[in-house]
């Protein structure tokens, strides 16, 4: 199989942005050197160049202990980023029906400086029942930090891939379009969401 390019869609002018500090967020979620989620996450990056990333196998966090793990220099630099972005996409994979302990572990961690984000998610699963694994990390950003969350979000499994790439035209489509819509309603909401955090 042949690997796919990026259908003919208009990129939204973040992507083309060449600020020094994006309001945009790329974080993937895995610790799995051969992850599926960080590919999508890579995908949208290239899409979204001008995006902060973040790799939580190349930064590991503490676990949340409730004390002094918040004091740890990679926690507070993250929470730094966190809290100085507009917009987040979260890669994960899906374990057991969920988003992955890495994936929790950080927002525990980071807590208050999620308030007020536009936050869209990709998702990586074994197989096709696990698509509603988000929900419950979703209303939690929604209802303790008041996230906006992208009424759409994207899910894969591993017939979509071939080794490191993606294979399949359709799934390249979805997350190019996710990125655009965080690009979008992070732009749309812009001096909204800071008052979510009053």
């Amino acid at each position: 199989m042949h690997t796919v390019d990026s259908p003919h869609i208009q990129t939204h002018p973040y992507s083309m942005s060449a600020k020094a500090e994006s309001p945009l967020l790329i974080i993937s979620c895995s610790l799995n050197p051969g992850s599926r989620s960080r590919i999508m996450a890579q995908a949208a990056k290239s899409d979204l160049t001008s995006a902060e990333w973040v790799d939580l196998a190349e930064n590991e966090l503490p676990l949340c202990d409730g004390g002094a793990a918040y004091g740890h220099e990679n926690v507070k630099q993250l929470a730094e980023k966190i809290s100085a972005a507009k917009g987040i996409l979260l890669a994960t994979p899906v374990y057991n029906y969920d988003v992955n302990a890495a994936l929790k572990n950080m927002i525990e961690l980071t807590g208050r400086h999620w308030t007020g984000k536009v936050v869209g998610f990709l998702c990586a699963a074994g197989g096709n029942s696990s698509y509603m694994s988000v929900m419950g990390v979703a209303n939690s950003l929604m209802l303790d930090f008041r996230c906006v969350v992208l009424p759409r979000f994207v899910y894969a499994t591993g017939s979509h891939f071939e080794g490191p790439q993606i294979t399949d035209a359709d799934l390249r489509h979805r997350i190019t379009k996710l990125a655009n819509d965080l690009a979008a309603y992070t732009k749309a909401l812009n001096g909204l969401t800071e008052q979510l955090e009053a």
